[in-house]
């Protein structure tokens, strides 16, 4: 089953977005979206934008501050309580509207949007080949969506650096207990891409977010300053030899035409 986060938002706040792993992810998203949002822009300032599992609100915030006119979703009402007082905070151009809905249920609704956010989201569901035909169904043929999901692979080469042999062999990868971030179900990449492709959607772009601080040991990473590893990340997070480490990975993808 989905799992959706009431009553989870100050643990997400303090263990993700306020780290330093969530500065990476932040650093590496709004990089990603700077370079990529031009090519479906065509001359526009305003694209209409739905956060599909917004979270607390970060990259809603950013896209708002952009100009963008912002749809934000989330199941859980804790969480868009808090992307709202976060976006509440700014006087912006275009006043956001927010849905307390499953990703799921989307559709229903008729209305497609130039760019669609689903981040961290795939991985908490029962089904993510259906999430990505919804998603697919909620941008329009000339927009994108940007994808960013739990990379299985990075979590076993994790484990294998652990020395967590029999973990891997039982498959016991899933996070445990309520509390749990590490997501009930990591993603293989290969699955990702025939599910991408079956929804009638292509690859254009490929990043890593934390390709390497999630592998460092102490006290390397407790000596390194955040700004640096930051410059290091958004280098190697595009470099074909490492993005694939990610601990997520972030995808640029667009309707297929043929």
């Amino acid at each position: 089953m989905d799992r959706h986060f009431d009553q989870l938002g100050a643990h997400f706040a303090r263990k993700i977005y306020d780290s330093p792993k969530g500065a990476v992810r932040l650093a590496v998203l709004t990089r990603d979206l700077g370079e990529w949002l031009r090519t479906i822009q065509d001359g526009r300032s305003v694209l209409r934008v739905l956060d599909a599992g917004a979270g607390l609100g970060h990259m809603s915030e950013w896209l708002a501050l952009k100009g963008h006119q912002l749809t934000v979703t989330d199941p859980s009402l804790e969480m868009l309580e808090h992307a709202r007082a976060r976006l509440a905070q700014h006087a912006l151009a275009h006043p956001p509207s927010f849905i307390q809905a499953s990703l799921q249920t989307l559709p229903a609704s008729g209305e497609v949007f130039d760019l669609v956010i689903c981040h961290a989201v795939l991985e908490w569901l029962a089904d993510p080949a259906e999430a990505l035909r919804c998603l697919r169904s909620l941008v329009n043929d000339g927009g994108a969506i940007s994808l960013a999901f739990y990379n299985r692979d990075a979590l076993i080469y994790k484990n294998l650096i652990k020395g967590q042999f029999r973990k891997i062999e039982r498959n016991q990868l899933a996070g445990e207990g309520r509390r749990s971030l590490t997501p009930q179900q990591p993603l293989d990449p290969r699955y990702v891409a025939n599910w991408v492709a079956d929804a009638g959607l292509e690859l254009k772009g490929e990043t890593g977010i934390r390709v390497f601080h999630d592998y460092m040991h102490e006290p390397f990473k407790a000596q390194a300053s955040l700004d640096e590893v930051i410059e290091r990340e958004l280098l190697y997070s595009t470099h074909p030899a490492y993005r694939h480490m990610g601990r997520y990975l972030h995808w640029w993808l667009v309707p297929r035409t043929n």
